[in-house]
């Protein structure tokens, strides 16, 4: 019988944090089985012309048999995810990193081998999410207003940007590289580590440290394919999961720092929220937040505490 053949798919460059993560997991995983297994690293589809968001249909066909994509992505098959397209719904990053190795991750892998085809390894941090724009600082609601932003693939993200006063543009982040220099988008919102990694700094002046959402990146199998496994390949595969996913929640902390540090004045301008102008972006989207807070279980929201 040949090597079992591994195959990881992401779409972010060589220094990413995610790629970083997921280059440990094979080297965990390599070092485990030695020659049983055969890893291979599809570090950036979008450079394959594919989309970040092919990315699970990769690995539900047998072409990838692994990825990273944010939980956005699998929120239709499993609702309790739209907990974490709320805007301010997460205010501390420990807090959430916590409930995702607790309860609440333990309730979204469940829920998602139940309702899809994919095995939840881990849950990653997508970190908090900032604007940036081209246009003028935002400090306030109606310095949103009339302002394209680019967005996720998520309603909820869309409604909650329209209620700030965005004109939110959903598309994938592909789409969105290839078109940031041009007028159809005057802003997005990203991790810092995000905003980096694609150069958007180098276009948009403005960073404003607005927090509004904190997202998770769910790292997903081929559930089937993870099935057909020896028992302790699946083991091995289940200890470089852990192993990744803490080295990479350990660099996404540190990488909003690392970003900050790197900021360059004459470019970019950093606009840190004063409690009284966060307030009035919490209060923008509170309606929005009330409405959707009623379709799903009060207890994920204790999760977060």
């Amino acid at each position: 019988m040949g090597a079992i053949v591994i195959k990881f798919g992401g779409y972010q460059g060589p220094t990413s944090i995610n790629t970083r993560g997921a280059v440990h997991f094979g080297d965990v995983l390599e070092r485990e089985l030695g020659d049983r297994v055969e890893f291979e690293l599809v570090g950036d589809v979008l450079a394959l012309g594919r989309k970040s968001g092919d990315l699970p249909d990769m690995v539900e066909s047998g072409e990838l048999a692994m990825c990273y994509m944010s939980t956005v992505r699998f929120a239709p098959a499993v609702p309790e995810l739209k907990l974490l397209e709320l805007p301010f719904v997460v205010r501390n990053r420990p807090a959430a990193i916590k409930a995702f190795d607790g309860e609440l991750g333990a309730l979204f892998t469940r829920r998602m081998h139940e309702s899809t085809p994919f095995r939840a390894l881990g849950f990653w941090d997508n970190g908090f999410r900032h604007f940036t724009n081209r246009v003028h600082p935002i400090r306030s609601p109606t310095d949103c207003k009339g302002v394209r932003i680019r967005t996720q693939m998520s309603e909820l993200h869309a409604e909650a940007l329209a209620a700030m006063g965005f004109e939110p543009i959903p598309v994938d982040i592909k789409e969105f590289v290839e078109q940031v220099s041009t007028d159809r988008f005057q802003a997005q919102e990203n991790p810092l580590t995000n905003t980096f990694h694609f150069g958007v700094q180098r276009l948009h002046r403005f960073i404003t440290l607005s927090g509004h959402f904190f997202g998770a990146s769910a790292f997903v199998c081929n559930a089937k394919l993870y099935d057909s496994w020896p028992a302790d390949v699946q083991q091995a595969v289940e200890r470089a999961a852990r192993e990744a996913t803490a080295l990479q929640r350990k660099l996404a902390a540190q990488e909003d720092e690392d970003v900050l540090a790197q900021i360059d004045p004459r470019q970019n301008e950093v606009i840190q929220l004063s409690p009284t102008e966060h307030d009035a972006f919490v209060k923008a989207v509170q309606p929005m937040v009330a409405r959707h807070r009623k379709t799903l279980d009060p207890k994920l929201f204790e999760y977060l505490g």
